[in-house]
């Protein structure tokens, strides 16, 4: 007999409120209605806390201390009750719109651990090999410059380009074949060491670079070339859910230009293209375009994929609180930005003097622990022990992502080493990043 699962009061609350906005009719209320049956919905724990299930198919959670609500995961398996709460004091941010409900289901695992499937890299490769025959003349290098040497044509860069935005979070194992492939056009070794490439994730501005200048240097066919590689990537890098969302965002912006050739060709500044090409995607993809449109925003869900993936530990916003002392923080920023339980929990580390450590001070260069050396910090990020492999880079690739955003939205850089709990998972992950294992959910 199959056994039935107990009954979970946030999982009950989430079918009710997606059941809603599914229903045709939700798109007919006024945004006060669906306040209105919203607020009947929010859950209270017995800590007090206030949860809705809300805008983005995510949860939100009341802060007490200043009414706002912030994206967080709820505590599964808590015991929790439904309130009547004032549907006038629900923002606007919160409420459902709809498409919203629709986005595309990702994965927030690195590339460090589970590989690239074989498939998808050999599409690449074939796709690199053509393109690295093409002529540096017809195709001048004007973004991605740092990376590769300057005799690379902007075809080779199209490809790395649409790879690293599209990733979750560009973090690769040292020997990852989708990367290694691309040795002989690099300019110099790439960020990290041996066990892990902590790669940039380059900004949507770049890859239209590479399309406004041909286009403002009279050269529309090139500058099609460039969008349909960018095209052919994002295409291939669908089948692996880490690219998937973004994969697809970059496909609605791109494909109607190959449609239409003459589609936006009078746009030769790379700003005015760029808005074109957001303006083109779709709502419900709206989240995939965060880091582009609202870097506020793309913080607070990285830092909600963060805490889920941590919902194995006994205290996920301790555990989540652990990775982000790790931020470079020296306007004290951070803290405002997070929920109340993450906020006392981040309190906590930053009282023992355990908040803006870096991999520089706990490990040594090649992302091992310091044995017999002195740390200037203890770094409390190794106290995460996920329970598997896939577990381990499902945080390191949330972690990742955070450290990545965190940098968008305040300047902060992350070191080249990568960061100290992000270096500590990895000793979990590198004695098995060579197998076959192609689950990436």
């Amino acid at each position: 007999m199959t056994p039935v699962r107990p009954w979970d009061a946030f999982t009950s609350a989430e079918a009710e409120v997606r059941a809603m906005v599914a229903d045709p009719r939700w798109q007919g209320l006024s945004v006060p209605d669906r306040a209105h049956v919203l607020a009947a919905r929010i859950l209270v724990t017995p800590d007090g806390d206030r949860w809705l299930f809300g805008a983005h198919a995510r949860w939100h959670l009341h802060d007490p201390a200043d009414g706002r609500w912030h994206l967080a995961p709820p505590p599964r398996g808590v015991r929790a009750r439904q309130v009547q709460h004032p549907a006038a004091v629900l923002p606007d941010v919160v409420i459902p719109n709809g498409p919203d409900f629709h986005a595309e289901p990702g994965s927030t695992q690195a590339f460090i651990g589970p590989d690239v499937s074989e498939d998808l890299t050999e599409r690449l490769r074939v796709l690199l090999r053509a393109s690295g025959r093409k002529s540096e003349l017809d195709y001048p290098l004007t973004a991605f410059d740092e990376i590769f040497a300057s005799d690379v044509p902007s075809t080779v860069a199209a490809i790395w380009g649409t790879i690293m935005w599209c990733a979750y979070a560009p973090a690769f194992d040292g020997n990852e074949r989708l990367i290694t492939v691309f040795g002989e056009y690099l300019r110099r070794s790439l960020p990290g060491d041996e066990w892990v490439r902590w790669l940039p994730a380059p900004p949507l501005l770049d890859l239209v670079t590479l399309v406004s200048e041909r286009q403002e240097a009279g050269r529309p066919r090139a500058a099609l070339r460039l969008a349909a590689i960018m095209a052919d990537t994002a295409q291939i890098l669908l089948s692996d859910t880490r690219f998937r969302p973004r994969a697809l965002a970059l496909l609605t912006m791109v494909e109607p230009m190959l449609r239409r050739p003459g589609l936006n060709a009078d746009l030769t500044d790379a700003e005015a293209l760029r808005a074109a090409w957001l303006e083109r995607c779709p709502r419900r993809l709206c989240r995939a375009l965060l880091v582009e449109n609202d870097p506020e925003s793309h913080f607070s869900h990285a830092v909600y994929d963060l805490v889920e993936a941590l919902s194995f530990t006994p205290d996920p916003p301790m555990a989540a609180a652990t990775f982000l002392a790790d931020l470079s923080d020296s306007k004290g920023a951070l803290p405002a930005r997070l929920d109340h339980r993450l906020r006392r929990a981040y309190g906590e580390l930053d009282r023992a003097g355990l908040t803006g450590t870096s991999a520089s001070e706990s490990t040594e260069p090649d992302g091992f622990p310091v044995q017999g050396g002195v740390l200037t910090k203890p770094a409390p990020a190794p106290e995460v022990a996920p329970p598997d492999r896939t577990s381990a880079a499902a945080v390191l690739g949330a972690a990742y992502a955070t450290g990545l955003a965190w940098g968008t939205l305040t300047g902060a850089k992350v070191p080249q080493g990568g960061l100290a709990g992000q270096a500590a998972l990895v000793r979990r992950l590198v004695p098995e990043r060579d197998d076959n294992h192609t689950d990436h959910t």
